[in-house]
């Protein structure tokens, strides 16, 4: 699959792209429960790296198929 996010780039929330995986406040749902991307806390700001982004994205993926047994 191809990459959504670029995996060189960081991403903060704010970044429009981040709305793909859902509004800031289902992100900071997700950092409380420990289920989203990996990301990292520099003291109140939060960064998403592309190449976490994408891991994550990829392991989301539901094969139909497989899921009907």
């Amino acid at each position: 699959m191809p990459n959504i996010f670029k995996n060189e780039r960081s991403y903060v929330l704010g970044d429009p792209e981040l709305a793909l995986l859902g509004d800031r406040d289902k992100l900071a749902q997700w950092r409380h429960k420990g289920v989203g991307p990996a990301f990292y806390r520099l003291g109140r700001k939060i960064v998403y790296r592309g190449v976490d982004l994408n891991q994550w994205v990829e392991a989301q993926r539901v094969d139909p198929v497989r899921g009907a047994d």
